[in-house]
């Protein structure tokens, strides 16, 4: 893919799923990897895979973000683009969650990517430019019961995208949101996902996604392919939330 040959770019919670594949694809289109998460050994792993560079980090804590940030620059002087992909899910219905873990979701689905955000500002406006990719979600598109925590937070990944894509086009910042469906991961794999064909019927292709076909269209929105687009919100989700889904029935009664 054009447009990515030496870009620095930092892809949290790339230890595995998404971020992995994500980072996996972009190291092959020619960018430059910082790859962080909280899952030190498995981080260190993926990193190395890729030639690119390891930082154990807690998305939020601002400290360790101006760390992340540190250690990029220190190590290829420049940053280009930031994937804000860590995230936790959610399955509980609204009278069932607890305050303790719905505020848990929300400071690291969103404040993490608020952070993320703030603390590449500086560094991208010094090099006259730069993408920031946030992982949502269908459910930051669509209503998706039992997502309480996760679904508000993956709308203000939504809403915070928009917000950030008109305050920094001017510094040439761009800013795009990525909605992946049901997807197999080590997080979807614990709620019963399977790979395969008729696996998840409520998409219109019929199956769940794969994290390679979501590191594609991560890999395109930070490269200059796609120079013309910020502010957009990239479904790749199998057609499941191109329509009207009846998910009453998954709601006990």
């Amino acid at each position: 893919m054009s447009g990515l040959q030496d870009k620095v770019v930092i892809v949290t919670g790339g230890a595995r799923g998404l971020g992995a594949a994500a980072a996996e694809r972009m190291a092959r289109d020619g960018a430059r990897l910082v790859i962080t998460d909280l899952l030190a050994e498995e981080g260190e792993k993926t990193a190395a895979g890729i030639d690119g560079l390891f930082v154990r980090h807690d998305v939020t804590s601002a400290e360790d973000w101006q760390a992340v940030v540190n250690a990029a620059v220190e190590r290829y002087g420049r940053i280009d683009g930031l994937v804000n992909n860590a995230g936790i899910a959610s399955n509980s219905l609204i009278e069932n969650e607890s305050l303790e873990y719905f505020e848990k979701v929300l400071k690291i689905n969103l404040t993490g990517v608020f952070l993320g955000m703030k603390s590449v500002i500086g560094p991208m406006k010094a090099v006259g430019g730069g993408s920031i990719v946030n992982i949502s979600s269908a459910a930051g598109l669509t209503a998706l019961p039992l997502t309480s925590g996760y679904g508000a937070s993956k709308w203000g990944v939504r809403g915070l995208t928009k917000i950030a894509a008109v305050e920094l086009g001017h510094y040439r910042i761009r800013v795009n949101s990525v909605h992946p469906g049901m997807t197999y991961t080590p997080m979807t794999a614990e709620h019963g996902a399977q790979v395969g064909e008729g696996g998840f019927p409520l998409a219109a292709l019929g199956r769940v996604g794969v994290p390679e076909e979501i590191g594609e269209a991560v890999s395109f929105l930070i490269s200059d392919a796609a120079s013309y687009m910020t502010g957009s919100e990239v479904a790749v989700d199998g057609g499941w939330t191109a329509g009207e889904v009846v998910m009453m029935q998954q709601i006990p009664q």
